[in-house]
């Protein structure tokens, strides 16, 4: 067959090898003009508009840059070829799924411009996790079953990266083990691992991970930053460190990804000087998510000035904060009761580094007026607000109110939250507290039955410690471990030798109209000090007792603890919903200002 030009095959036409070879050649440092260079002088040579050829190569280069000119690519895709065949097609598939516009994948792919072959659904199930449509991913998953390549590892990855992204975890794990073992590869892994790590499932993360040091698979620098972040979510310290010796001796931890991560776990865990050392050892890798890794860790551990003095070293440094640096830097005006510096930051953020307020800023700056009593102050903020103020604004507010016993504006507040959020138990448990704390108990037994009638179900208090490689997780009341009775036993001797200390406890704390007696015992009971009972049973003299709590401690356990890190000669860190605790000597880090 002979091209326009003469006696020379499209094939053989030597501008066509000569652009081949240039597009080849330029594969190291591909570029948008390059490709469109050297299609015109392809053109002007005389090469066919249509070659499938010149178009294939064309589309491998565009693929190679880090953002593709999706346009462009379609249009060689759907204008140049009259007849694509299924590499084309992927080729652009890959592109158009990792653009900012993921859902020219889905379009292009039902316009069925070529049959789809092993390469064409991980594009498009891509796609679909990035856009978050579930219903397409089902779709293409069913596609892919009926066509007979579901069964193919690369395209059980994408379906469990999607269903992952989605919420469905289990359905993820489903995927996951019907992939032979000796098939999975570390995509495989890694995507279970972030399914079950974006899904808030850290226990399931560290079962997965044995499970594949079970098999002698090498883990990468993805399965470690799971890993390190499963670790933290529970406070499991010991595992974390473990899991940063492995990083050190296989020449990781110059990773900046596994470097943040380190300084969040030791954050999360209340390794304050550990996350530091990390800091400083990252040195010239350090990112502005170290910076601001570091910031939000010291805050949230009760270190607000430090956190700031932090702040104005990066400043120096000439390193532009980013928005959830400034929810960490007001966090911690926040938490120090520093009202004046925190608007001050506030005003900053707008005005030097062009921040616009998010309504997580502006919900600090509520909590910053509330904490330090300006309750009406903060009441009137909310009222001004550029934004709409959401659930957890109003939320800030009626905890404000609780804390400092403004029952008007926290029944407004809860008014509020009736409308914007009525299945959530957190606005029934403050302003139960409310109520408790001005001594209105039947307006709590009023808002309990509430509760019942609208199937509110409070959150229980749950405490986990780790101790020798093993996490143990206690509920308010538990008897379920095998060594209850040495728990409660413990339990008993902390209550009398604090009693010794002169402790009395805050009944004002439990949320019943009961007998004094009955309120000391439910008091005794919370989960937090059932695991440090356990934890001073199992661990030795000493050593620091680290629990992670999903509910903010009260004020009587809080007293509590700080006479029991006195008696028993421990530091104990406690994690609550919202901040550190660091309790030594008597004293907690936060000052009682939490």
């Amino acid at each position: 067959m002979h091209d326009a030009s003469g006696d020379r095959t499209p094939s053989t036409h030597p501008a066509l090898r000569h652009c081949v070879a240039l597009l080849r050649l330029h594969l190291a440092a591909p570029s948008h003009a390059t490709a469109k260079q050297l299609h015109a002088r392809a053109l002007r040579a005389g090469v066919p508009p249509a070659h499938p050829l010149l178009a294939k190569h064309l589309l491998f280069h565009l693929a190679s840059l880090r953002a593709p000119p999706v346009r462009y690519a379609v249009a060689i895709l759907t204008r140049v070829l009259p007849d694509p065949d299924p590499f084309a097609l992927n080729t652009v598939l890959r592109i158009a799924a990792s653009s900012p516009r993921p859902s020219l994948a889905l379009a292009l792919h039902a316009r069925r411009l070529a049959p789809p072959d092993t390469h064409t659904y991980p594009p498009l199930l891509q796609a679909c996790a990035r856009l978050l449509s579930l219903r397409d991913g089902e779709r293409i998953h069913a596609e892919a079953a009926k066509n007979g390549l579901a069964a193919l590892v690369f395209v059980k990855n994408s379906l469990v990266h999607l269903y992952g992204a989605c919420g469905l975890f289990e359905s993820a794990h489903r995927v996951f083990d019907e992939i032979p073992v000796r098939e999975r590869n570390p995509v495989s892994w890694n995507s279970m691992l972030n399914g079950f790590a974006a899904n808030g499932r850290p226990n399931e993360v560290l079962t997965v991970f044995r499970e594949m040091l079970d098999v002698d698979f090498t883990p990468d620098g993805f399965t470690m930053v799971s890993v390190l972040t499963a670790s933290a979510e529970i406070g499991a310290l010991a595992l974390g460190r473990r899991v940063h010796v492995y990083l050190t001796k296989v020449g990781l931890v110059g990773n900046s990804h596994v470097g943040n991560a380190l300084i969040d776990l030791y954050a999360k865990c209340g390794g304050v000087e550990d996350a530091r050392r990390v800091f400083e050892e990252m040195g010239t890798g350090r990112t502005v998510v170290s910076w601001t890794s570091l910031i939000v860790g010291l805050a949230v551990n009760g270190f607000g000035k430090v956190a700031l003095e932090l702040f104005g070293v990066m400043e120096r440094e000439k390193l532009v904060p980013t928005e959830i640096t400034m929810v960490g830097v007001l966090y911690a005006c926040s938490h120090c009761g520093l009202v004046d510096d925190g608007f001050t930051y506030f005003n900053r953020m707008k005005e030097e580094y062009g921040i616009a307020p998010r309504v997580e800023h502006l919900g600090c700056m509520v909590d910053l007026l509330g904490r330090a009593g300006k309750v009406e102050e903060a009441y009137d903020y909310i009222l001004t607000m550029p934004l709409e103020p959401n659930a957890v604004v109003w939320r800030t507010l009626l905890g404000a109110c609780a804390m400092h016993k403004k029952l008007e504006l926290g029944e407004a507040a809860w008014a509020r939250l009736v409308e914007l959020d009525p299945g959530h138990s957190g606005g029934y448990v403050l302003l139960s507290n409310l109520y408790a704390a001005v001594g209105r108990w039947a307006d709590v037994h009023v808002l309990r039955k509430r509760m019942a009638k609208d199937r509110v179900r409070k959150n229980p208090g749950r405490s986990l410690v780790e101790l020798r490689n093993s996490v143990y997780e206690f509920v308010m009341g538990d008897r379920s471990h095998p060594e209850s009775e040495q728990i409660y036993q413990m339990l008993a001797e902390i209550a009398d030798r604090l009693k010794r200390e002169g402790y009395i406890p805050r009944t004002s704390n439990v949320l019943a109209d009961i007998e004094e007696e009955e309120k000391e015992t439910a008091l005794n009971y919370h989960s937090e000090r059932l695991a440090i009972a356990f934890a001073l049973l199992k661990s030795l003299s000493g050593t620091p007792i680290r629990i992670v709590k999903n509910l903010r401690v009260c004020g009587d356990c809080h007293t509590a603890i700080k006479l029991i890190s006195k008696i028993y000669d421990r530091e104990i860190i406690v994690r609550d919903r919202s901040r550190f605790h660091h309790f030594k000597g008597g004293s907690c880090s936060c000052n009682d200002y939490w």
